[in-house]
């Protein structure tokens, strides 16, 4: 209440009508230490930092981070950091996927390799949910973003740097961790961050740096010369084109064309009779081999038929490719067998942990696509001011990375990548926040 002034002696009045309550508009939370080991393990698990700078490896970094930062976070459980907020679907598919997986040890075809790959496996999914975990605030899922953003330009920045083309060498092959197909992939998944920060009304110098990285992203897409890297690419695009909707038609469009135009404009010849065997596949490997996708993903999927409860094991596609398929039987003749991948996650995850496995991975991508629409729905109810940024489009940007997973990973084996949990992170950690008390 506000008192009107008066005459000295005068008896003192209230003006009703000039209460107002002042606007209350919360502090962003800082970097911590937590979040800091966070995102030092998204710049090992994604960008591989310690693989193109060998000397960081001497520092053990994932260790470190992951070490440091479960420790931090069990002595952190109040507030939005308590463990009891990430209760979700998604979390729960999370959770399922790795106790499921333990239970197809015992009966894989190579128990070692199988009980070796779930210890992996685990710790991705731990460090997934530590992740998720250590986000406060929608800022601290815009600074994860972007990290993971930078350590992706970095990454193709040094390959590019690198490994030279030239001649009939014009594709980019085995890099470091990544294959080609794999980088593009990640690359695909990292543009739609760098795209948002390019539109943010931020300091204009992140800005322009986000530019220059979706520059560098672009030329790494051309020289990986994936043709599902390609059609990731295109999805993410018609993503945005049309579903981005909290950023305005125009806007979408004109950051769009220039990715296209940079993309376009450093393709090759070699490129472009690369992508048009999508659309004329007859003579493709893939579909007239035996060792081509088509027939790999049709034995794949007799495996499930065969395994269907269990699977053939974790990371053991491989092993029943050498072992049980038909082209094993050369093996007697004395005629070698290709151990090849399943070059499709959702045939991987199907053959290998059987038809729970592979409705657990489909329920975890479904749940975080819905969290993050319900995320935009909320933030979209509360000016950006109190999300400390625009969350309502971040959680569109995850969608858009996400996108850009499924429709290159249906031609890769990334069902347990790193890149795929950090993304799942991203996105559980902003639907948790969503759900915090309104400002009244």
């Amino acid at each position: 209440m506000v008192e009107r002034p008066q005459s000295w002696g005068a008896p003192r009045t209230l003006d009703f009508a000039a209460v107002q309550e002042p606007t209350r508009v919360p502090q962003p939370a800082a970097w911590d230490l937590l979040l800091g080991c966070v995102a030092l393990y998204v710049a090992t698990a994604v960008g591989r930092v310690h693989e193109l700078f060998p000397v960081l490896a001497y520092l053990k970094p994932a260790l470190l981070a992951t070490g440091l930062g479960l420790g931090l976070y069990a002595l952190q459980q109040r507030g939005m950091r308590n463990i009891g907020r990430l209760r979700s679907r998604a979390a729960s598919c999370v959770v399922g996927l790795v106790v499921w997986s333990a239970l197809t040890v015992p009966g894989a075809l190579n128990q070692g390799l199988a009980f070796q790959s779930w210890t992996n496996l685990a710790q991705t999914i731990l460090m997934c949910l530590l992740v998720a975990g250590s986000v406060r605030t929608p800022r601290d899922v815009e600074r994860l973003g972007l990290v993971y953003f930078a350590v992706t330009v970095v990454y193709t920045a040094i390959v590019l740097s690198r490994f030279e083309l030239g001649g009939d060498n014009w594709r980019l092959s085995r890099l470091y961790y990544y294959d080609a197909n794999d980088f593009a992939t990640l690359i695909v998944t990292a543009m739609p961050f760098g795209l948002y920060f390019v539109l943010e009304r931020r300091k204009t110098g992140i800005r322009m740096l986000a530019l220059v990285g979706l520059a560098a992203l672009a030329v790494g897409l051309i020289r990986s010369g994936s043709r599902g890297g390609f059609l990731a690419f295109l999805a993410v695009v018609m993503f945005v084109l049309l579903r981005l909707t909290t950023i305005p038609a125009r806007t979408r469009l004109a950051g769009l064309l220039l990715i296209v135009a940079v993309t376009f404009g450093t393709a090759s010849d070699q490129y472009w009779a690369q992508m048009q065997t999508i659309i004329s596949p007859k003579r493709d490997y893939n579909l007239t081999s035996e060792e081509g996708r088509v027939q790999i993903w049709e034995r794949g999927m007799g495996y499930m038929v065969s395994h269907p409860l269990f699977g053939v094991g974790l990371r053991n596609f491989q092993v029943a490719e050498g072992t049980i398929s038909i082209q094993a039987r050369r093996a007697e003749r004395g005629l070698g067998v290709r151990w090849g991948a399943a070059h499709n996650s959702f045939v991987q995850i199907g053959a290998e942990l059987g038809v729970p496995g592979l409705l657990l991975l489909v329920g975890l991508l479904a749940n975080t696509f819905a969290g993050l629409g319900r995320a935009a729905r909320r933030f979209r109810a509360l000016p950006p001011e109190y999300a400390g940024t625009n969350a309502a489009r971040l959680a569109q940007t995850i969608m858009a990375a996400l996108v850009g997973f499924v429709v290159g990973g249906f031609f890769l084996s990334l069902a347990y990548a790193d890149l795929l949990y950090t993304l799942i992170a991203f996105g559980i950690g902003l639907d948790k926040v969503s759900k915090a008390p309104r400002p009244v």
